[in-house]
């Protein structure tokens, strides 16, 4: 016990050490870091009064401290809020997850917009064959996914709207990307055509989730292992895409969690 309160005060700086840190680390190069500057020097003020014995400002300046307080409580809400979110007790898996639901949520749309709109799509979601020999004779991006940047590619007036776009985990690999054209194209009907086609080719060779927006009709097709499915409703392509991508928990270990899991199963 004597031990214990012997390294007490050695505590005490490592705990201060590490809130500062953390302060200063959050803060910095934000306007947060003004009001740190000016507590700073309202502080050595504070002190420099104290040790000149000048009560009447010392006192003043602790009736400025009562208020202050709150008012900066009041202002710097948002920034306090970020702050403390940080602690947050959620574990790594539950952020992640949300990281994944977010993304699944944002092609959804995405691709759904499109369809409301008939404007024709080809996205291919690259699963653990990799496509980066298709991606690099294309127009190469490697952008962080986006609803906006997906849908303004497609937009007929824009260079990039002719070919597929290749998505790995969270990332757009390349846009205008030319895929083989299937040859056995018994499950296609005479309605679809060579956007439908390129779609079937490259899921017969490799094991990429294929998504097709007809522009003629708008609807939702999805191609897999060689078979395409039309008409797919937006509940049920959130299905097929969760189940491609988030493998059983018998497949992988426990402590690999989902967005581990569909990061592994987007890249080769």
């Amino acid at each position: 016990m004597w031990f214990f309160q012997l390294i007490i005060p050695e505590i005490e700086i490592f705990i201060i050490a590490i809130v500062l840190y953390y302060l200063l680390s959050f803060f910095w190069n934000t306007r947060a870091m003004d009001l740190l500057y000016g507590s700073l020097a309202f502080l050595a003020f504070f002190a420099l009064s104290k040790w000149l014995n000048f009560p009447v400002l010392e006192k003043l300046m602790l009736y400025v401290v009562n208020v202050a307080v709150l008012a900066l409580l009041i202002i710097f809400q948002p920034e306090l809020r970020i702050a403390l979110s940080k602690l947050s007790l959620k574990t790594k898996k539950y952020r992640e997850m949300t990281e994944f639901d977010k993304f699944l949520e944002s092609i959804s749309q995405s691709i759904y917009r499109l369809s409301e709109r008939r404007i024709g799509a080809l996205v291919v979601l690259e699963n653990q064959d990799s496509l980066e020999d298709l991606a690099n004779r294309a127009v190469v991006l490697n952008a962080q996914f986006s609803p906006e940047l997906l849908e303004s590619i497609f937009i007929t007036t824009t260079p990039l709207h002719d070919g597929a776009v290749l998505i790995r985990g969270t990332t757009i690999l390349s846009a205008a990307t030319i895929l083989p054209l299937a040859d056995d194209t018994t499950h296609l009907s005479k309605s679809m055509g060579t956007r439908h086609r390129a779609g079937l080719g490259i899921s017969q060779i490799t094991d990429a989730l294929v998504v097709v927006v007809s522009e003629e009709t708008g609807k939702v097709s999805i191609a897999r292992d060689g078979i395409m499915t039309r008409g797919v409703k937006v509940d049920r392509f959130k299905g097929i895409v969760r189940s491609v991508f988030s493998p059983p928990k018998t497949s992988l270990p426990a402590s690999i969690n989902l967005w581990e899991q569909f990061k592994i199963w987007t890249r080769s």
